[in-house]
């Protein structure tokens, strides 16, 4: 079954990256707006051999993996201190709502008025961003502790990390580990935007330099690199997710199949 699912995928692609050569050949789209892929493909040659492309990448990636780590900390921390004390959910609940559904673009005039292009700009956006995937996911998986497992441990005498330890973190840890997941694509997300709009150091950066100098394959190129970037991240961060939760039924199930 994975051997077809990567037959599938590889034509896929292929007849993505052959209708990407076609249709501007072919004239239905001018080749100044969407080059070939054989054109796009060349502009990427050229910027993996370009020393300032790889600056670039390193940066992105500093931005991504700083503000990933304390969105991740921040939100576990804040997750669990608000499931486990009592009244703090209820008290914080109206705040929570109010300030997940502001968007972290919304974020960009302050962010620009307090740090400029800076990385911490990026910081900033990234981890308010992601903050709120690990946090709610935190708070779902307390919630779905067991209450008999919960009382059971309280009246064997557990305190209450050794409660947190032993019921509550593993019933927690799988939404957790999805909290992470999608913290991660919304973390790449909003470090490359941050880059594009307010100019700071990295491929979002590049990108907007490719586009005001005219220089269309090689913005291509380095949309294609965000892309894969992108699935790398993903590819990565459910390795870590199947590897972490190695002995949850989900996993030890999609092993079986």
């Amino acid at each position: 079954m994975k051997g077809l699912n990567a037959v599938l995928g590889a034509a896929g692609l292929a007849v993505f990256l052959a209708l990407g050569e076609a249709v501007p050949r072919l004239g239905v789209v001018k080749e100044e707006y969407f080059p070939p892929t054989s054109r796009v493909a060349v502009a990427l040659g050229h910027e993996i051999t370009d020393g300032a492309f790889w600056s670039a990448l390193g940066d992105t990636l500093t931005g991504w993996a700083l503000g990933l780590a304390v969105a991740v900390g921040a939100g576990i921390a804040a997750g669990v201190v608000l499931s486990v004390v009592p009244y703090l959910r209820a008290a914080t609940a109206s705040t929570v709502e109010f300030l997940r559904p502001i968007p972290s673009v919304a974020l960009i005039p302050l962010a620009v008025l307090l740090y400029g292009t800076e990385l911490r700009s990026v910081l900033l956006l990234v981890v308010y961003a992601s903050f709120w995937q690990v946090l709610v996911q935190t708070l779902y998986g307390v919630q779905d502790v067991d209450p008999v497992a919960e009382q059971t441990a309280r009246s064997y005498g557990l305190g209450t990390w050794a409660r947190i330890r032993h019921v509550l973190w593993p019933t927690a840890l799988p939404y957790v580990m999805t909290g992470v997941r999608l913290a991660a694509a919304v973390a790449l997300i909003l470090a490359i935007t941050a880059e594009l709009v307010i100019g700071a150091p990295g491929l979002g950066k590049r990108i907007a330099v490719a586009q005001t100098s005219q220089a269309v394959p090689e913005m291509y190129a380095l949309i294609v690199v965000s892309g894969l970037l992108g699935l790398v991240i993903n590819v990565g961060a459910r390795a870590v997710e199947r590897r972490a939760l190695a002995w949850h039924q989900s996993v030890r199930g999609e092993a079986v199949v």
